[in-house]
């Protein structure tokens, strides 16, 4: 039977500026009875438009984004209807008020979940191609269990055909509006609470806490994710000390960005620590983490950029090499700031398959603060709207000039990456990832050969979790 909807009163303009809501309805009226949305009350300051669709193909010509609700006759008959491929068809003699028990033609209805599936599969397909709006159900009056069974499968609230008036329809309408926005609002809640675990989880694995007791070295570490993605990139770092007294520290970036990158970054930087607490390093350890990374890696196209340093446990010296990365920047006590040797690096890892690294000694003298940095910090535009990139140059002018300003530590690092982010005019598109090791011989007699140990940082924005503060 034809939806028996009352017939609505002439609206005023003025009633109609704002609020106007949209109801498509999907049900098969041979008799060809226009359908009209009910009258809705003065004080109700909404505007219900109607559109009416005698099958699934004429429905999908006329959902567009601004429907706001669906009202859908559960006893629509499948066949002809325009189910669309992939949607069940019932038999030319069966219809969908069926059981759904009847016999479909050549297999093409997969037997039933449930007595009562054959008469939700018109529901099931709106709801496939409706997932953003809101579906009002109607049924015969006393099939409460068909009706239950609507909602449960996902329609909004249902209608029974008798019980329909003005009354009822409006508010359901609006009821059915407002709960899908709800249940909108808790679906993102939830993939933010879920997104934001994940973060964590990537976090610890990319941004551990280093292992520096006893050293006598100073540690500060910043990390900003690009302003295009909510979780964090392929950037990562490590710092660790073995028995020997030597402090290892390495800084690496994966190509690409999203989860899949960024777990690869929590591999090779796991991997780089098993491997240096193992004893390797150098050209060995690079070539083992490129063992790594090709059969961790999800194409041959990856890659990943690393800068590893070895400080001698007088702290005087250390050991570079670089794997198509960014050479440190190391500043010494009364001079300014340079950029250590890149001449003798080493391809990146995965792009040769039997690439050497490499290693170069470099003297760092006795106070001194090291610098090591992901790409993104130096490919910061220095203008709004311009193509000039920072670039190496301009960082190791703008550190130095914070230098003699006296920052050092965090203050360094806080004051650089706010600078880059401002000559940007924004938030980097790239992540930015630095660390900065230092050594004061002074600060270490203070403290009878060693710093105090310190403990982790407040998880606070661009702050790793974890990092420890730097005595210095």
């Amino acid at each position: 039977m034809p939806v028996p909807v009352p017939q609505q009163r002439s609206v005023p303009a003025a009633e109609t500026s704002h609020g106007d809501l949209t109801l498509l309805v999907i049900e098969d009226d041979p008799a060809g009875t226009t359908i009209t949305v009910p009258e809705l009350s003065a004080a109700a300051g909404t505007r219900v438009r109607i559109r009416t669709a005698r099958n699934l193909t004429e429905a999908a010509r006329l959902l567009t984004d601004d429907v706001d609700c669906i009202l859908l006759d559960l006893a629509l008959p499948l066949a002809g209807g325009g189910a669309g491929p992939g949607t069940p068809t019932a038999d030319a003699g069966t219809s969908g008020t069926g059981t759904g028990t009847g016999t479909a033609d050549s297999g093409s209805l997969p037997e039933p979940v449930s007595e009562r599936a054959g008469e939700l599969a018109a529901l099931t397909h709106v709801l496939g191609i409706a997932p953003q709006h809101a579906v009002l159900a109607l049924t015969a009056q006393d099939d409460t269990e068909l009706a239950a069974e609507a909602v449960r499968v996902g329609a909004q609230d249902y209608l029974f055909r008798g019980e329909l008036d003005a009354r009822v329809l409006s508010r359901a309408i609006r009821y059915a509006v407002e709960r899908k926005r709800a249940d909108t609002a808790q679906h993102q809640l939830t993939e933010s609470r879920l997104r934001a675990q994940e973060n964590a989880r990537l976090e610890r694995g990319l941004l551990p806490t280093p292992l520096l007791d006893g050293s006598g070295l100073s540690f500060a570490a910043r990390y900003r994710p690009g302003r295009s993605r909510a979780l964090l990139g392929g950037d990562f770092y490590d710092v660790v000390r073995t028995p020997d007294g030597t402090v290892h520290a390495m800084i690496g970036d994966v190509c690409g960005h999203g989860p899949d990158e960024a777990a690869l970054g929590v591999e090779l930087r796991i991997a780089w620590r098993a491997l240096t607490l193992a004893g390797l390093c150098g050209d060995e350890l690079l070539s083992t983490l490129q063992q790594v990374l090709e059969h961790e890696r999800q194409s041959e196209e990856i890659f990943a950029t690393l800068c590893t340093v070895d400080i001698a446990p007088d702290g005087r010296r250390a050991g570079l090499c670089l794997a198509g990365h960014p050479a440190p920047l190391l500043a010494r006590h009364g001079m300014p700031a340079r950029l250590l040797p890149y001449q003798d690096g080493g391809p990146a890892l995965g792009l040769l398959p039997r690439a050497r690294w490499p290693r170069r000694q470099v003297e760092l003298g006795g106070a001194w603060s090291l610098m090591m940095y992901t790409d993104g910090l130096i490919e910061g535009r220095v203008s709004t709207g311009g193509s000039e990139r920072l670039g190496q140059d301009g960082m190791v002018a703008m550190v130095n000039s914070r230098l003699e300003q006296g920052l050092a530590g965090e203050e360094l690092l806080e004051a650089a990456v706010a600078e880059v982010r401002e000559l940007n005019g924004g938030e980097l598109t790239d992540d930015v990832a630095v660390l900065l090791l230092g050594r004061d011989p002074e600060r270490i007699r203070r403290w009878g050969g060693s710093a105090p140990r310190s403990h982790p940082a407040s998880p606070v924005v661009a702050r790793p979790l974890g990092a420890q503060r730097p005595p210095l």
